[in-house]
C-alpha cells in the first residue's frame, strides 16, 4: 500500500473509467484495445447517434454494419468481430442483462469470458472490474514496467502472476483496485516510459527486492 498511497497523495483519484454507462465501459474495452479512449469515444458517438447503443441492437446488426461505426477506434472489423462475440455471448447466456452478470462469481465471469474469442486477460478483467465493479486486478504494460523496475517481480514475470501478486497483498475491493491500476498507468504514462524518466516520479524512492511468484 506504500506505492498507492504515494501514487495517490501525488496524483490524487483518477475517477476511472470512462464511460456514461456500465455497457458503455463493457463495449469500450474490447473497443481501447490498441487505441486511446478519445478515438473510443468517437466510435462510441458513431453507435450512440446511431441508436445502436445497447447489446439487442448491436446482437442483430451485421459485423460489416458496426464495423463501419466504430472505424473511429482503428483495426475496426477485427473489434468489430470481437465485440459481435462478446455481445452475442451477452446476449445468450445472460439475456443481455447486466444485472445478471453482476451476480455471476468473479472466477466464473472470467472463465466465462476468456472463452469468448478476441476477449483476452486484460479485457475480460476491465470489464469485470470496471463495468460490473467486481474485484480482479488488471494487469497492463504500465504495471509490467512499474514492478519490474522497482524489483518486485522478474523479467518473465507474466499477467497471471503480476494479478496474484496484487490480489494476495491487497483487499479484494474493487474500489481500490479501480483507482490503483489507474495510478499506475499515470505512472507510466508520466514516468515509467519505455525509456524511464524516474525524476520526480511519486515512486523515485521506493527499491525492493520482491520476485513475484504466484506458487508462494
Amino acid at each position: 500500500m506504500t506505492f498507492y498511497r504515494a501514487m495517490l497523495q501525488r496524483y490524487g483519484p483518477q475517477h476511472w473509467w470512462p464511460g456514461d454507462s456500465p455497457f458503455e465501459v463493457l463495449v469500450g474495452a474490447v473497443l481501447t484495445q490498441n487505441t486511446s479512449w478519445r478515438n473510443v469515444e468517437k466510435a462510441i458517438a458513431n453507435l450512440r447517434d446511431a441508436d445502436v447503443l445497447d447489446a439487442p441492437a448491436l446482437d442483430r446488426m451485421s459485423q460489416q454494419e458496426l464495423a463501419e461505426l466504430i472505424r473511429p477506434a482503428g483495426y475496426y472489423n477485427v473489434k468489430a468481430r470481437r465485440l459481435k462475440n462478446l455481445i452475442g455471448w451477452f446476449c445468450s447466456e445472460h439475456n443481455g442483462d447486466l444485472d445478471t452478470l453482476k451476480h455471476c462469481p468473479v472466477n466464473r465471469l472470467r472463465e466465462e469470458l476468456l472463452r469468448i474469442n478476441g476477449i483476452g486477460r486484460e479485457t475480460a478483467d476491465a470489464i469485470i472490474l470496471y463495468a460490473l465493479d467486481k474485484p480482479t486486478f488488471v494487469v497492463d504494460t504500465y504495471t509490467y514496467r512499474v514492478l519490474l523496475r522497482h524489483h518486485l517481480i522478474a523479467v518473465d514475470c507474466g499477467y497471471e502472476e503480476m494479478k496474484v501478486f496484487f490480489e494476495r497483498n491487497l483487499p479484494a475491493d474493487a474500489t481500490l483496485f479501480n483507482e490503483y491500476h489507474a495510478l499506475l498507468v499515470r505512472v507510466g504514462k508520466d514516468h515509467c516510459k519505455p525509456s524511464a524518466r524516474c525524476s520526480g516520479c511519486p515512486l523515485e524512492s521506493f527499491e525492493h527486492e520482491l520476485e513475484c511468484d504466484a506458487d508462494q
